[in-house]
């Protein structure tokens, strides 16, 4: 009987060590960079096309020279010579697994094939690295660019 006493502290004390293992970051449920980051990043300078990969297989000459700009309008412009094609850009938000890069060209075909939803792998101030995974085969494509 007199151990009866010694139940109620040993489960008080289980559950303030229960209380203290959670905090308001365990909820934080974003991986990688925030929107605003990626878009401030972005939006400083001009940027060129270092790899890109499509179904395993390197197209990364299909940009060579090209400088592309992302203005915080939402224009994405890409620039070689006396060529330039335009598009669209921005940064939305995944809650599940961070943000996503969206671009958009409807022409020329090379470019439409960077056209899609890319999911964030790694954001410096001088690198963008882009994953995308098809809907249709899993197949992967990464795309990279750096900072002029």
């Amino acid at each position: 009987m007199k151990r009866l006493w010694f139940y109620p502290i040993i489960a008080v004390v289980f559950m303030l060590n229960t209380a203290s293992m959670c905090s308001d970051d365990d909820d934080d449920n974003s991986s990688g960079p925030s929107v605003s980051d990626v878009q401030q990043t972005v939006t400083s300078g001009t940027w060129r096309v270092t790899s890109f990969i499509e179904d395993d297989v390197d197209h990364t000459s299909y940009f060579t020279d090209f400088a592309f700009t992302f203005a915080s309008s939402g224009v994405l412009t890409a620039v070689r010579n006396d060529t330039t094609h335009t598009g669209a850009w921005s940064v939305t938000d995944d809650d599940s697994s961070g943000p996503d890069f969206n671009i958009m060209f409807t022409a020329p075909s090379n470019f439409e094939e960077i056209s899609e939803d890319w999911d964030i792998l790694e954001r410096t101030s001088t690198k963008l690295r882009l994953r995308h995974v098809s809907g249709g085969d899993g197949s992967i494509d990464l795309l990279t660019f750096q900072k002029n």
